[in-house]
């Protein structure tokens, strides 16, 4: 259905909808950038920042083109296929944020409870073994949508109240067993959504038990600073998913609905490369450094081409 029909509406959210994007993966490239060039930051911390990065470019890039260009075109249409796609990766990347915050969770916690083993706990081969679980268990959830999905035999000429192919909508559509689709709803809802929101509020009990006993409130401030971004992140995060889900369940409206998806799908993205840069002394330096090694190179560049004129100019 779109997001609005109201043709006055529409360039101005077509305006709105690109400049969000744009500066969502700007701001997420940027990040990734920081990290892999300045090899202080080449830490369990960032690595697992970089992979957040990139779930929530691909987060946001399953939905918002394919809305701009329906603003654009004054089309909703999508095909059996490219909806299918498309609630496909939004499932893999939805899942790979989610559980990345809870990695990275489990990261501060070895951090701040176990800090004379962090190194050995937290070498390269378990952070890409993290990072890997992550993925096979987001493609799980997305083959176990997937093939919910296929079982709907009424797919022809239908509406979804929402600018994507949302999964709970399309599920709502089936003429199969409904109670067998609801239990497999609420098992995947306990797996990828209570579990690692159980991890992740363990994780922080026992960080704040180990905060409390630092003697200095310095030490204390300094500790808990560490996890400041993250936390940020995740209440924004799981904020926004739990608005979308009980706007859903108790909201008539697909109006309502569809602002809390966008929240949720566009501005989240968006936000957490400044909630990082801007709550982080050691990605802010990075970013500068990035952007004066920019500069400078485009400075000698500018140099070089000048001299090579020069010396043409002399030779003639």
């Amino acid at each position: 259905m779109g997001f609005s029909e109201d043709p006055e509406l529409q360039p101005f959210l077509f305006g709105l909808f690109l400049s969000m994007y744009l500066v969502t993966v700007l701001g997420n490239l940027l990040i990734i950038l920081a990290v892999s060039s300045d090899s202080h930051l080449h830490s369990p911390m960032y690595f697992f920042l970089c992979n957040l990065s990139l779930a929530d470019m691909g987060f946001t890039s399953t939905t918002v083109p394919k809305m701009i260009v329906d603003i654009h075109t004054r089309s909703t249409a999508i095909s059996y296929v490219g909806c299918l796609t498309q609630m496909s990766l939004f499932l893999i990347c939805g899942c790979m944020d989610d559980l990345i915050l809870t990695v990275m969770a489990y990261d501060r916690f070895v951090a701040i409870c176990h800090p004379l083993h962090y190194q050995v706990i937290m070498n390269p081969g378990r952070c890409g073994f993290l990072v890997l679980v992550s993925f096979v268990f987001s493609v799980s959830d997305s083959l176990l949508h997937s093939l919910m999905v296929l079982q709907v035999t009424c797919f022809k000429d239908v509406e979804i109240s929402s600018f994507f192919c949302d999964p709970s909508q399309l599920l709502s559509l089936a003429c199969s067993d409904s109670f067998t689709n609801d239990i497999v709803r609420y098992l995947a809802g306990v797996i990828y959504g209570f579990l690692p929101i159980l991890g992740i509020l363990f994780s922080y009990y026992k960080i704040v038990s180990s905060i409390l006993r630092v003697p200095s409130p310095g030490g204390r401030y300094r500790a808990f600073s560490t996890c400041g971004s993250h936390l940020s992140v995740v209440c924004l995060f799981y904020g926004t998913a739990i608005g979308v889900y009980f706007s859903s369940a108790f909201s008539v409206s697909p109006g309502k609905g569809a602002l809390a998806s966008v929240v949720y799908t566009v501005v989240t993205p968006m936000l957490n490369p400044f909630i990082y840069s801007l709550r982080n002394r050691d990605i802010k330096r990075a970013l500068w450094r990035l952007l004066r090694k920019t500069g400078s190179s485009q400075s000698l560049r500018h140099a070089s081409g000048l001299l090579v004129g020069t010396a043409a100019k002399r030779s003639n």
